[in-house]
């Protein structure tokens, strides 16, 4: 991500801080009120398992609706067009029904604490370990990356220099988790929710009636960038050229399919949210509640990058000294008075922090729960592990200090996360899966799914692509690339080892795979033992065809 230009420095006054410190004076307000709750590590973990399902409906949501979101699917708009909607009807909604729907009745109904925890009650210690690791490590460089965004913005638009953006912001971030736990984390979320929306909506209706309408937003956008521009899926077709760098293949398998499943359905960022809903029904509808307002998001950050693409038709061109990701900064400065102006930055900060919030408390729950307690000091009591939570939240936002001069030596802050995500979520998206749906799995397949999934989406992306053993047009093409490699890796080599080594005896499968129960689980559909999933030469051709299927359109 390019810094921003220093012409976007914007005309803040005493108003607009006030605004600002306000919120954080209430963000801080929420932190101290939710201590009261928090007694045990449950309590601080997953909020005692007690919030009805409109809180951690929206705190869902928000949790994903980081300010990198904000202003990297705005600059997607004005750089793609309309083909931004895919990162939402595509690659968000299916997959936050199928959460809800299929896969929260086994992470609620096993009692489990964490996404990582599952795993060692399907597969074994290995696998547990492994992932458990794997998420702590991304959820550090991903928090990381919304502190650098932040600071970007901060710098830019109010003139703080960037390292005190970025302490400043994981004090408060720091304070309100450590002191309230989960719920904090939550309430705030909920918070940060709408104010997001009260500085979106404003920009967005006044950006329509800056360019005449919808009409002439678009009239303007077809004469300078063509009419594929205002549709999703023009020049997808395989062999057609597009700025996207991808088809229609790569974007239904690639980013419909794998990278959206694999985040929404085991991000432990998003999924804790869900667990620490009352009871299973209020778990189920926690991704399903989140669904319709992410159906709609899309357009308060889509159609401000369209307007900031007319009214500034070189933006992000080679003669232009605006990128892409000005888009909202510019059409802050252009469009908001005083006031409206500090809800704006207010807004943005509180996106920074919702996402930087969700991956700080996944981060403290899966090390205390998943690798401290179970394989370095285990046994103690539950104040122990409640202490530990507080002081690993401690560390782990000051890793992300850390992180977040790391993610500045990318260039794109959104390609950077999309490679995150297929390097560490959809390997886990593949072990989750099959164990769920095949009870032959064996224990061991877990772990060497892992590996071989991540280390096939590292090779696809570093040597296959960085390396132009085949030529993939764009970033975001090889990111949707990797995670369908990195998926059909997991995926034959978990069928591979399964054939040769000992499944999980049946009488411990209970609640974790498809077609059984617990009594942890109001219900569980059955199916037969001939359902397709459970056959191995099935799952093992169909890798294999879809592992040719993602290079074929490259070679024309």
């Amino acid at each position: 991500m390019h810094y921003l230009a220093d012409g976007l420095r914007l005309p803040t006054n005493g108003l607009d801080y006030t605004i600002l410190a306000i919120y954080f004076a209430v963000v801080l307000g929420i932190g101290f009120a939710a201590r009261a709750s928090v007694k045990t590590s449950l309590d601080f973990f997953l909020s005692g398992r007690s919030l009805p399902a409109w809180v951690t409906g929206l705190a869902f949501v928000a949790a994903n609706l980081g300010a990198t979101e904000i202003l990297g699917m705005a600059a997607t708009g004005a750089q793609y067009g309309v083909a931004v909607v895919h990162w939402y009807w595509i690659g968000a909604i299916p997959a936050m029904v199928f959460l809800g729907l299929v896969m929260m009745p086994f992470y609620y109904g096993s009692k489990v604490r964490s996404v990582p925890e599952f795993l060692l009650q399907r597969f074994d210690r290995p696998a547990h370990l492994l992932s458990s690791v794997l998420f702590a490590f991304a959820a550090i460089l991903i928090a990381g990356v919304n502190l650098y965004a932040l600071s970007i913005v901060v710098e830019a638009l109010l003139g703080w220099p960037q390292w005190v953006s970025i302490v400043v912001a994981g004090f408060f971030v720091l304070a309100y988790i450590t002191v309230g736990g989960l719920s904090s984390a939550i309430y705030n979320e909920v918070l940060q929710f709408f104010v997001i929306l009260a500085a979106l909506i404003p920009l967005t209706v006044l950006g329509l009636k800056r360019v005449g309408g919808w009409d002439g937003l678009t009239g303007s956008l077809e004469k300078n960038h063509g009419s594929d521009f205002l549709t999703a899926w023009g020049g997808t077709g395989i062999g057609d050229p597009n700025p996207l760098g991808a088809n229609w293949l790569t974007i239904v398998l690639g980013l419909g399919f794998v990278l959206s499943f694999g985040y929404w359905t085991t991000n432990f960022a998003e999924v804790q949210r869900a667990l620490s809903a009352k009871n299973l029904s209020a778990a189920k509808r926690t991704p399903l509640i989140a669904a319709f307002p992410k159906i709609f998001i899309v357009f308060v950050v889509m159609i401000p990058g369209l307007v900031a693409a007319v009214l500034v038709p070189k933006i992000g061109t080679a003669g232009s000294d605006l990128t892409y990701n000005d888009a909202i900064p510019l059409l802050m400065q252009e469009l908001l008075p005083n006031g409206v102006l500090g809800i704006a930055v207010t807004g943005l900060l509180a996106a920074f922090m919702a996402g930087m919030a969700a991956n700080v408390s996944s981060f403290n729950t899966v090390f205390t729960a998943d690798i401290w307690a179970k394989y370095v000091v285990k046994g103690r009591d539950d104040t122990y592990y409640l202490r530990f939570g507080r002081l690993i939240t401690a560390i782990g936002v000051l890793a992300s200090i850390g992180t977040a001069f790391l993610a500045a030596s990318f260039s794109n802050i959104m390609g950077y996360l999309q490679t995150l995500f297929s390097f560490f979520n959809v390997p886990m998206f593949v072990v989750f899966i099959i164990g769920m749906f095949w009870k032959r799995a064996s224990v061991k397949s877990g772990f060497w799914g892992l590996i071989a999934g991540t280390v096939a989406a590292m090779v696809n992306y570093f040597v296959i692509y960085k390396q132009g053993v085949i030529a993939i047009p764009t970033d975001q093409g090889a990111n949707f690339v990797s995670a369908i490699v990195g998926f059909v890796a997991g995926a034959v080599v978990m069928v591979a080892v399964t054939l040769f080594t000992a499944p999980k005896p049946e009488a411990e499968l209970a609640g974790l795979v498809y077609g059984t129960r617990s009594p942890g689980m109001e219900e569980a559909p059955s199916e037969g033992d001939d359902a397709w999933y459970r056959r191995p030469a099935l799952l093992g051709w169909g890798a294999v065809v879809l592992a040719a299927a993602c290079y074929l359109p490259y070679s024309f």
